[in-house]
């Protein structure tokens, strides 16, 4: 019993281990007029709005973003979750968002303050794109 409860304990202090050096370490936040806020942390930014309510998820694999449109209220967040092993971008037709670089794993997320039909885009790969429809 002894033996099982340090081998838990020396493996969860080993993946906090692996978790800190894949994260960087450090995030930083800056607070916009208006109160919207981006947050950086380990190559990924997310950026809010004040508020917010429900959301959506999107996926992005196969160079694809997976629903290619999703529909949400104003207020709702949005997140991209990076599954491919390729790195990626969201990037807002109108400049609206970006996301900067996301490799396998990071997400990026983006809170809409209005109404519209934002199309999307991944920077390193043109034939990526998707629509966010905010009611």
């Amino acid at each position: 019993m002894r033996r099982w409860v340090m081998v838990s304990l020396v493996l969860i202090l080993a993946l906090g281990l692996v978790a800190t050096a894949c994260g960087g370490g450090s995030s930083t936040t800056t607070t916009a007029a208006g109160g919207a806020t981006t947050t950086s942390a380990g190559g990924a930014t997310t950026t809010s709005a004040a508020g917010g309510g429900g959301g959506a998820q999107v996926t992005i694999q196969n160079f694809s973003f997976s629903p290619a449109s999703v529909t949400v209220k104003v207020g709702d967040t949005v997140t991209w979750t990076n599954q491919d092993s390729s790195t990626h971008t969201v990037v807002a037709d109108n400049g609206e968002f970006k996301s900067g670089n996301l490799g396998n794993g990071a997400t990026f997320s983006f809170t809409f303050s209005a109404a519209g039909t934002f199309a999307y885009h991944c920077s390193i790969h043109s034939t990526m794109k998707g629509t966010v429809v905010v009611q």
